[in-house]
């Protein structure tokens, strides 16, 4: 995110009625199928990867690990793996994460490497974040953090060679269950983790059970029981990564706020625990279908139609939260658009992870709409929104939406810049790189007009 730079709308989008095919590939699918690719035996085809920066980040970081990654073409990677424990000691023993805290899970792999020790940088949101959710079950199995008892990056990582299998409880993060299960291939013994709230994501449970892992997952009425023996080879596998659906969420809510238009979105991941924004919509009346819906390696994969509806004010429920956590503030969004009060009923303690994501996306959701003329009210655990006619609020004068390490609170910007009418002006846009690269071709695709401003 070296070349800033702010982007400037003054002219509202039209309608419009576009397939898509360009959605690009899964972030979570694409951090899991580069980190087990890396530790399989054999050679690995990757296609439809993620290029963003937080993708980039992962590639960099596996080849300072000693990993032989090639680039054929765009997306398209072939990952050459050593097995389990054939990580390398970095020649300038630092890895740099970027604005990606996904790439903790990486974690768990270097934890039993006993001849690792290296130093784990960030950018400086990410060093705003707690690693504790990493840093807790990863000690817990012999592994050594240091400076003691520091919870942000930079950090020092220390692998071991004497850990063993155990058990572990999660409530609800898929990103400490992935670095769990990480760790768990290069132990001995069977790992087993109580998932209390098994509504977080599930891709490291079906990648590893579609590259051959013993995995199994025994549901029970108050969690979900995870096992996984240790000391596997995991042979080399070709996967054909599907579209990211968090991404697709900010182009079906920019179809749903433009009157008459229409949306195809070709092959998305449809994983029901990474939908849940999909099915808030359907419940406020949003026309939105699936198609052409399979299976792929594990993951449910399909086409998102949408077709512009006229919408009610959004009752978010508590239990969605989890599904929806990333979309919360495109939802949020949306919501400013609609006539109405809009409640998001999130939980005092869904509201704190909120505030701990690359920024704190409840304040900055909340003074980006108020930019716009839209009131919100914040309680200790809900959030409302006072929705109108974007058309009547925005004929004032220029806005300015300062910049932000957080790529989702700028496209949110955007979407309210577009479906309107005032002349705006957004910085810090290069964050959106770390996850949607190619957000600005498509909203061109879509109609959209806009300037680029370097900074």
């Amino acid at each position: 995110m070296n070349n800033k730079f702010s982007v400037v709308i003054n002219n509202n989008i039209k309608k419009f009625s576009k397939t898509i095919s360009t959605i690009p590939g899964c972030k979570s699918t694409s951090f899991r199928a580069l980190i087990f690719s890396s530790q399989s035996i054999g050679l690995s085809h990757l296609t439809g990867l993620l290029e963003s920066d937080d993708i980039k980040c992962c590639v960099q970081s596996l080849r300072d690990l000693g990993v032989r990654i090639l680039r054929l073409k765009h997306g398209k990677y072939k990952i050459y793996g050593n097995g389990q424990n054939s990580y390398i000691q970095p020649k300038k023993k630092k890895l740099y994460f970027g604005n990606a805290g996904t790439l903790g899970i990486l974690m768990g792999f270097i934890a039993t490497n006993s001849n690792i020790k290296v130093k784990i940088l960030g950018d400086k949101s990410l060093q705003s974040r707690s690693m504790e959710k990493f840093i807790v079950p990863l000690s817990e199995i012999g592994c050594s953090f240091y400076p003691k008892g520091k919870k942000k990056f930079p950090l020092t990582i220390q692998g071991t060679d004497y850990g063993l299998a155990q058990h572990h409880i999660v409530n609800g993060s898929a990103q400490r269950k992935a670095a769990i299960l990480n760790a768990a291939l290069g132990l001995y013994g069977t790992t087993t983790i109580e998932d209390r709230k098994p509504c977080g994501r599930n891709h490291s449970e079906l990648m590893l059970r579609a590259i051959g892992a013993k995995i199994s997952i025994k549901k029970n009425k108050k969690y979900d029981l995870i096992s996984l023996r240790g000391q596997q080879n995991l042979l080399g596998f070709s996967i054909d990564i599907p579209g990211d659906p968090s991404s697709a969420a900010f182009l079906c809510a920019l179809c749903l706020m433009t009157k008459n238009s229409f949306l195809n979105l070709k092959k998305i991941n449809l994983n029901k625990f990474r939908i849940g924004y999909i099915r808030c919509l359907k419940s406020i009346g949003a026309n939105i279908k699936f198609k052409n819906v399979r299976k792929k390696f594990g993951e449910t994969v399909g086409d998102i139609i949408v077709k512009f509806s006229k919408l009610r004010p959004i009752n978010f429920p508590q239990k969605e939260v989890i599904s929806t956590l990333d979309e919360l503030p495109v939802l949020m969004t949306l919501a400013a658009t609609i006539d109405g009060v809009s409640t998001f009923n999130l939980g005092s303690k869904n509201l704190k992870i909120l505030r701990g994501k690359e920024s704190d996306r409840i304040k900055m959701i909340s003074e980006n709409l108020k930019n716009f003329g839209i009131k919100t009210k914040i309680n200790n655990d809900s959030i409302k929104i006072y929705g109108s006619k974007l058309q009547v609020y925005t004929k004032r004068k220029k806005i300015k939406i300062k910049a932000t390490l957080d790529h989702r609170i700028q496209m949110c910007a955007v979407l309210l810049s577009l479906v309107g009418k005032s002349n705006v002006l957004i910085k810090g846009c290069e964050t959106i790189q770390t996850s949607f690269p190619n957000f600005f071709q498509l909203l061109k695709k879509c109609g959209a007009k806009f300037e680029f401003k370097k900074n």
